[in-house]
């Protein structure tokens, strides 16, 4: 760093002279005071601002109130940071005349983040259309004329037996067609498994359910819904902590990628659930939303394959495939068909017939391995670029869980990661805070990070969604 720069910013520091005071903690009015300054001309467009140290030195204040002020103003507009060159005053920060005669305007509407790195969705432009295409018109030739009448709630049986062999090929699975039955995704799992489905009541599970620590608020609203009280289990580099297991008769858990923070499930604590679920007569639903997509390992298998009887395995092509292709699949034990298809109803009312005989014939002739072996290589050759581009633009950021799936957890400094999203938002960069997926009954510590996902954007946009993504990450010390 230039020996001279640290001196003149430092003065900066010194004669800043600004007064914290008003409404608010000392970091809204720190933030106050730095508006004023540029406003009034003080603080000139291009100007560098002081480290944190030393302007926390100079007022009396914390390093983390300096940082996070800083932070709320790059969000702002009024300043901008990046990496290795400090923080400035904005170029289009000029000071206002005469504001208050001014009548603001609402800003436009936004129709949409330039930047879509959430996590949740493939690349929509991989779409295999054309392999799609020809599957869908194979299907349709070939159909018997009973496909179109009332559908089976179970599924066709095509599709069954094709999921049989593919999930005991791939993911390690046990079944047979008449324990599996079709779907249209993970939510409307849950919804048959826990009752809200028809409107609420009954329900194949009951509650309590132990689920992990940090995991999709959505799935958490659905089950509250339905009457079911969600306990949180902590987690750490070995997964979730099984032991934690008490009274509940069943578990949610993501063993093959933790979602969102990644890693596998420990192969003892696979056993150790297992062997809690045979002890309380109880249940472990395992969630399997992106177990296709292992880079730096060999595949995880299942964890049904330890006890069918014990596990059901739910799945879908909402991750390898697209979410518009509404379909899904649980894998259940034997004692559970009958009261799920109950629940389903006598006629199949969700996913489309003709989507399952596309896809039955998609996998049949090994279209869905090789779509998935074009994306795995796709994904890893993005998320190496993720690595790569925080590497060298933000060596300070921790980059964690891109072994598998779809995003990547980046740690960041502690209290910096609600200003960063709303930094990341202002930008144009649509992407999620770590603690959205924070049960709220935890006793586990808060982490400050934001969950990234490298797959949504297309190929030719990527590239600059990188960019803005470091461009709005606070800067090390």
């Amino acid at each position: 760093m230039d020996e001279s720069w640290v001196n003149s910013a430092e003065r900066i520091g010194a004669d800043l002279h600004l007064e914290l005071s008003g409404p608010g903690g000392r970091r809204a009015a720190l933030i106050r005071a730095l508006r004023e300054a540029v406003r009034g001309g003080r603080l000139a467009p291009g100007t560098r601002l002081p480290p944190y140290r030393s302007l926390a030195a100079d007022l009396g204040v914390a390093r983390n109130t300096v940082a996070d002020a800083y932070a709320e103003l790059v969000a702002e507009g009024w300043l901008t940071a990046r990496q290795g060159s400090g923080t400035h005053v904005a170029d289009r920060a000029e000071p206002l005349r005469h504001a208050a005669r001014v009548p603001r305007k609402a800003p436009p509407r936004a129709r949409g983040p330039r930047h879509d790195l959430r996590q949740g969705t493939p690349d929509a432009s991989s779409f295999p259309r054309e392999t799609w295409l020809a599957s869908y018109r194979r299907a349709l030739q070939q159909a018997p004329n009973e496909v179109f009448g009332p559908g089976d709630p179970a599924g066709r049986v095509e599709l069954r037996e094709a999921l049989t062999e593919y999930l005991a090929r791939a993911r390690g699975v046990r079944s047979e067609p008449g324990r599996i039955v079709i779907c249209s995704g993970f939510a409307h799992a849950l919804r048959l498994l826990f009752g809200q489905d028809r409107g609420g009541g009954g329900g194949v599970l009951r509650g309590p359910l132990a689920v992990e620590a940090y995991g999709l608020g959505f799935h958490r609203g659905l089950l509250g819904a339905a009457g079911v009280r969600t306990v949180p289990l902590p987690l750490d580099e070995r997964g979730a902590r099984v032991e934690r297991l008490g009274r509940e008769r069943a578990a949610l858990l993501t063993p093959a990628h933790q979602f969102p923070t990644g890693g596998p499930l420990d192969p003892a604590r696979r056993a150790a659930v297992v062997d809690w679920a045979r002890a309380r007569g109880g249940v472990i639903v395992e969630d399997d939303y992106d177990g296709e997509f292992r880079y730096d390992r060999k595949p995880v298998g299942a964890v049904q394959g330890l006890d069918p009887e014990r596990v059901i395995f739910v799945g879908s092509v909402s991750k390898s495939l697209s979410p518009a292709v509404r379909l899904g699949w649980m894998v259940l034990p034997e004692r559970y068909v009958d009261d799920v298809l109950a629940a389903k109803g006598e006629r199949e009312a969700w996913a489309s017939v003709l989507d399952q005989l596309s896809l039955a014939d998609f996998i049949s002739r090994g279209s869905y391995d090789r779509h998935v072996r074009r994306m795995r290589q796709r994904y890893r050759s993005r998320r190496d670029r993720l690595a790569a581009a925080l590497a060298a633009q933000a060596p300070h950021v921790e980059v964690t869980g891109v072994a598998a799936g779809l995003h990547a957890v980046l740690r960041l400094p502690p209290g910096t990661e609600r200003s960063t999203v709303k930094a990341a938002a202002w930008q144009g960069v649509a992407l999620d805070g770590l603690a959205e997926f924070r049960h709220p009954d935890t006793d586990m510590a808060a982490r400050d990070g934001l969950v990234v996902g490298y797959a949504t954007p297309s190929e030719h946009a990527y590239g600059a969604a990188l960019d803005a993504l470091c461009g709005v990450l606070p800067p090390g010390e």
